[in-house]
């Protein structure tokens, strides 16, 4: 950049024809073919104390003008041509170097003073580097909805772009202190602590949730030792300690630390916006972690349970629930231990409650507890199931169930069995031979009609044989070569027969394989299932005055 026009440059030894360098508003230095300064006006003498005539531009200006100026030389020499402005600082203060040819070749230097749009242009590359940070931070931190993994992601992204070193308090555990360490972004440490946090000025408060105080009126002289990570070698001048809010309740506390220099009221600030995308990060894994544990507990009551052989019979049960993404449903089986008096009786319990998923197994859940409340009184089916739909009429829920009951007791070496239908698929049996048999049992829905009719049916099972009790979701379930046709009760009916002499695990295993090859990958209603089965047994007898083995069908 050639000087503006009208301004001429006064050289050394010759007088100033115009006092224009006197009175230009920038810094103007002229350097000769071999480096030394020719010309300075007084802008530039009050910028570099050391600049005059005749003093070499590399001993009196800053290394990155006179390099400019070296390279500027060394391209018209090999005639490369000018070169383009350069920029830096000089003190506190930044400056654009243009250069200009004087008549007789000599390199003319105009700075200009850039320093706010400079320091500008710096903030703006900050805060675009921390928005990328807290961009990127917010997606780690919410990537998981795991406690552990959430703190230990806070510990490494704070050491690593926040402080040399960072500490996460997590909230007390009565008197200990979980605690998670991170040096420069490296692995983090996990531990627990027995320490008071009012040890640490701010600690106690951060964790109370209080604001942070600021960090000059934190003596790092006083931190305990627990506090410093036992990797973490720089002597500490500096502590940020600040809190992570959570929904209404801290996660705890972000402890950040510093040696060889002061954190800026901004970096302060800076963390504080990071703590807090890490504080609604680890409030949201602790509601979630809270949600699961007690959904999990809520569960419990509603996942149908695993049976098991009772007072010498057989019971087995099966469910699949109508998606493929939920546990509960509409179906359930119980089975209950109802003999009083040294009576070894059993009370099964199948039901479908309309609708499938989450709200029928609410009321499933209801319908269940009821039952087992009712259970004294399981010799009496008609009363049981009058006194269940008049609940279920008293209450807020509008759907209907249907339910089958089997009372089951052995003797000698039959199982002997009561059923009572409410609205419900007809039970069936399958005998020793293959034969399959309807047990003669009916009645009307629950919760529908003010009053319910059933009639009790009685059946034996002899060795080898089963009672299968099932919801029409096996029966309706469509599937088959076109995918449209259902299962249908005489194909259940036939994969019955194939199961005499089958212990009842077997039973159910065989009929829900049949139904899941049916329906492949198709919609279908909730299914479920159980199997009574009469056992085969191993009596001992004495023959000849010798114990020996008789199997006994």
């Amino acid at each position: 950049m050639a000087p503006p026009q009208g301004i001429p440059v006064t050289r050394t030894g010759e007088r100033q024809a115009s006092g224009a360098w006197s009175t230009a508003p920038h810094p103007v230095l002229e350097s000769a073919p071999d480096g030394v300064l020719t010309e300075v006006n007084p802008a530039a003498s009050r910028l570099l104390r050391g600049a005059r005539p005749g003093a070499r531009l590399a001993d009196a200006a800053p290394a990155w003008l006179a390099r400019a100026d070296r390279d500027l030389r060394d391209r018209i020499v090999n005639g490369s041509g000018d070169t383009g402005g350069v920029s830096g600082w000089i003190g506190s203060r930044s400056f654009e170097a243009h250069p200009g040819r004087s008549a007789n070749g000599n390199v003319v230097w105009w700075l200009v003073e850039d320093t706010d749009r400079r320091r500008a242009e710096e903030a703006l590359a900050t805060e675009r580097e921390r928005t990328a940070f807290l961009t990127e931070a917010s997606h780690v931190l919410l990537s998981s909805l795991n406690t552990d993994r959430c703190v230990t992601a806070t510990a490494r992204l704070a050491s690593e772009y926040l402080a040399e070193a960072a500490v996460v308090v997590s909230p007390a555990r009565g008197d200990k202190l979980p605690l998670a360490y991170a040096v420069g972004g490296r692995e983090v440490v996990r531990g627990i602590v027995a320490a008071d946090p009012s040890q640490l000025p701010g600690l106690d408060e951060a964790l109370q949730g209080f604001p942070p105080v600021p960090s000059r009126w934190i003596d790092p002289a006083a931190l305990p030792e627990w506090m410093i990570p036992e990797d973490y070698t720089g002597t500490i001048t500096s502590v940020v300690i600040t809190p992570l809010p959570g929904q209404g309740v801290p996660a705890g506390a972000l402890v950040l630390l510093r040696s060889g220099g002061q954190f800026t009221e901004n970096e302060q600030i800076f963390a504080r916006l990071f703590a807090a995308r890490a504080g609604a990060a680890l409030s949201a894994a602790h509601l979630y972690a809270e949600q699961s544990a007690i959904t999990h507990t809520l569960m419990q009551d509603l996942l149908p349970p695993r049976l098991h052989r009772v007072n010498g019979v057989e019971f087995a049960g099966g469910y699949r629930p109508a998606a493929a993404q939920e546990r509960v449903g509409g179906d359930f089986f119980d089975v209950h231990h109802a003999g009083t008096d040294g009576d070894d009786s059993s009370l099964v319990v199948l039901g479908d409650v309309c609708g499938k998923g989450l709200d029928a197994a609410v009321l499933t859940g209801k319908i269940r507890n009821t039952l087992q409340a009712l259970v004294p009184m399981a010799d009496d089916h008609q009363r049981m199931l009058g006194l269940l739909n008049g609940a279920l009429l008293n209450s807020h829920h509008t759907r209907f169930a249907t339910m089958v009951l089997a009372s089951v007791r052995r003797t000698d070496h039959v199982v002997r069995l009561r059923l009572t239908s409410a609205g419900h698929p007809v039970p069936l049996v399958v005998r020793a031979d293959g034969r399959v048999e309807e047990v003669g049992t009916h009645g009307t829905l629950i919760g529908a009609l003010p009053d319910i009719e059933s009639l009790t049916a009685e059946t034996v099972l002899r060795p080898g044989e089963t009672c299968l009790l099932y919801t029409d979701g096996f029966t309706e379930a469509r599937g088959g070569p076109l995918g449209d046709e259902m299962f249908g009760e005489e194909r259940l009916k036939r994969a019955l027969s194939e199961c005499a002499d089958m212990p009842a695990e077997a039973v159910v295993e065989r009929i829900q394989m049949l139904a899941a090859q049916w329906v492949r990958g198709g919609g279908h209603d909730d299914m479920a299932v159980v199997a009574i089965t009469a056992p085969r047994t191993n009596h001992l007898s004495a023959v000849d005055g010798h114990t020996r083995g008789r199997y006994t069908a």
